[in-house]
């Protein structure tokens, strides 16, 4: 694998600046003894273990008798984030880059970027990193490739990582049992895990999505740095007026053309799908192996629906992250509404074709994607 900065698209972001940045700013983690770091770690990896078999025995998804692509489960400080998800946007962007580094020098804005945008873009990635860092409790990372710091199934395959200082960190805030706690942060993981191990074509489906949504990006430096300028004006108040519906409006929308429009819907979709399964998956297994959940539950939405300060309301809305938080909920009504219907199994006909996937609009009509699949299904 080539360093963070080797790549050709590197002059464009400094990657190896995004990480020193971003480990630079990231905000101290809860005070705990070596001792009682030492044990977290342990115990985050037996609940990762033993949350395998209760969200495949729970979901379904997995045949007896066939075992998926053993992906690794990954315990890291922030710091170990920051890194993996660096490698993944390196990845995910190495084609957007190479397209805006080979324009670079065709025009005056290629030349004010050529002369600034690597270390400037990559402190801001960096300092965007530091910002998220200190609030992810878990996520499978998928596109990063392999190395000897983030290893990955036998196949290319992603990896589970588990935030500890975050996840102690939130624990402590909610004054919840931390072994409860753990194990209900660790079945919400797996789900995830279970979802991209069970499913083959998932990883490539979501990275094809990705790259058409980004090929669709307007290259030219001095255009996308103005559209930049006019959503940062939009949400801080600076915008012209008559464009009073542009309000609330997130970056990533406010930046996209009519084509990637139609592609973030149906990225929207499958990310509502997939926080809202896991969500559900949480819940439902969650009374049999965790004596408090519907504490930590109740105690755990009032925090996702607020934000720590004004600040983090303000850069969660720039950065659409209560669309986010949208997902998770009518994600989660869309599969117990369908569970309802037509049962697990019949619900995980979702996962037969990129086909079968809900759209943006039978995530908010579960009964339509009912009609649409079975019917078609029984047909």
């Amino acid at each position: 694998m080539t360093s963070l900065g080797g790549a050709a698209s590197a002059g464009m972001v400094d990657w190896k600046l995004a990480v020193a940045t971003a480990t630079r700013f990231v905000r101290p983690g809860p005070d705990i003894s070596r001792e009682e770091a030492r044990a977290v770690v342990a115990e985050l990896r037996r609940h990762a273990k033993a949350s395998e078999e209760h969200v495949r025995a729970f979901t379904r998804m997995i045949p007896e008798g066939h075992e998926p692509e053993d992906t690794p489960v990954l315990v890291v400080d922030r710091a170990g984030w920051v890194k993996a998800n660096v490698a993944g946007f390196r990845e995910l962007l190495k084609p957007l880059l190479k397209k805006m580094e080979e324009r670079r020098g065709s025009g005056p804005g290629g030349v004010v970027l050529g002369a600034v945008g690597g270390k400037v873009t990559g402190v801001e990635v960096g300092m965007l990193l530091s910002f998220l860092s200190s609030r992810v409790l878990g996520q499978y990372e998928t596109f990063a490739p392999a190395s000897r710091d983030l290893p990955s199934g036998e196949n290319g395959g992603g990896r589970l990582l588990l935030v500890a200082p975050n996840i102690v960190h939130v624990e402590r805030e909610l004054e919840v049992d931390p072994h409860d706690f753990r194990l209900w942060v660790c079945l919400h993981e797996e789900t995830h895990r279970t979802q991209f191990t069970a499913v083959p074509w998932l990883r490539d489906h979501l990275e094809g999505e990705i790259q058409a949504f980004l090929s669709e990006t307007d290259v030219d430096p001095m255009t996308l740095l103005e559209r930049v300028r006019e959503a940062v004006q939009s949400f801080s108040g600076g915008r012209a007026d008559g464009d009073e519906d542009e309000g609330g409006r997130s970056l990533v929308e406010l930046v996209q053309s009519p084509a990637q429009r139609e592609i973030l819907g149906r990225l929207t979709a499958v990310m509502s799908l997939l926080e809202g399964h896991a969500d559900y998956v949480m819940d439902g297994v969650g009374p049999q192996v965790v004596p408090s959940v519907a504490e930590i539950r109740e105690k755990f939405q009032q925090r996702r629906a607020k934000g720590a300060s004004r600040l983090d309301l303000a850069l969660r809305r720039l950065l659409g992250m209560d669309a986010k938080l949208r997902q998770y909920r009518d994600g989660e009504r869309f599969v117990r509404a369908v569970v309802e219907e037509v049962g697990m199994d019949g619900f995980n006909r979702v996962w037969t074709s990129p086909n079968t996937l809900p759209t943006k609009a039978e995530i908010a009509k579960p009964a339509d994607w009912v009609a649409r699949v079975h019917r078609k299904g029984e047909a």
